[in-house]
């Protein structure tokens, strides 16, 4: 360790992720303002990754009790879409590893579009992970209850593996061989189904975006099928598209 370092020097110490305590009491004793800077960017950021830490450990409450009963294939459930007048209502069932760990991870509509992408893409490679779909044509035939019933269904069922206990984010699963919990505000209370919540948020809203391609005045690409004022606006000026859900006001009031 250089003590002439420059700034960007040390910056770029801090950057690196490998700080080491005895260099990071060198530079707490450094009175240039711009080391200060430095170091209590650098406190701050190990405060929130230890709260991070805690609300992590804290959300395995779930995981871990089943876990203790004997359970080992726990698989956490959520859904996305239940409410757009558009596009098909999407579930993920996620198994996450024993030992699985991943900052920050909480319900996906409290996460940036970027740590949402990023999260997805992590969970899919660590965790295994079924995903379930049911369209706007079946949405309207069974209700969205019993529809997003339907998907969560067929993402256990897209699963690798078998699992033995699922929790579920305020809802029960009809015909599934496992034992399962409803848990209310299960995203914010649980890492596998808050991993679910991500993982169906981020599918559905990928399709909607490729959706938007094919109907571009909609755009659907920013709403996701929900009723924002443009989305009514364009409902208005071009009537209905075959991926509408005719049962949901006020897309069936335009039905000729």
């Amino acid at each position: 360790m250089n003590v002439n370092s420059t700034i960007k020097e040390i910056k770029l110490r801090f950057d690196s992720g490998d700080l080491t305590e005895e260099e990071l009491n060198v530079y707490r004793n450094d009175h240039r303002k711009g080391v200060q800077k430095l170091v209590a960017q650098h406190e701050r950021n190990k405060s929130i990754r230890e709260k991070l830490k805690v609300r992590f450990q804290e959300m395995k409450f779930f995981e871990n009790m089943f876990r203790n009963k004997g359970k080992s294939l726990i698989a956490g459930i959520d859904e996305a879409g239940r409410g757009p007048l558009a596009g098909p209502v999407v579930a993920a069932a996620v198994i996450l590893p024993e030992k699985f760990y991943l900052e920050g991870l909480y319900d996906s509509k409290q996460l940036s579009l970027h740590n949402r992408e990023e999260y997805y893409d992590y969970i899919k490679k660590h965790a295994d992970v079924g995903v379930g779909m049911v369209s706007s044509i079946d949405i309207d035939k069974l209700n969205i209850y019993r529809a997003t019933k339907l998907a969560m269904k067929r993402a256990v069922e897209q699963l690798t593996d078998i699992p033995d206990q699922l929790l579920i984010d305020a809802m029960v699963v009809e015909d599934v061989p496992c034992d399962q919990e409803s848990i209310i505000k299960g995203d914010q209370r649980s890492v596998s189904i808050a991993a679910a919540s991500i993982i169906a948020k981020v599918t559905r809203d990928r399709y909607m975006k490729e959706l938007s391609v094919k109907y571009p005045g909609y755009h659907f690409e920013n709403n996701q099928g929900y009723g924002t004022k443009e989305h009514i606006q364009a409902l208005q000026n071009y009537g209905i598209t075959p991926y509408h859900r005719k049962s949901f006001s006020p897309v069936k009031e335009r039905i000729d």
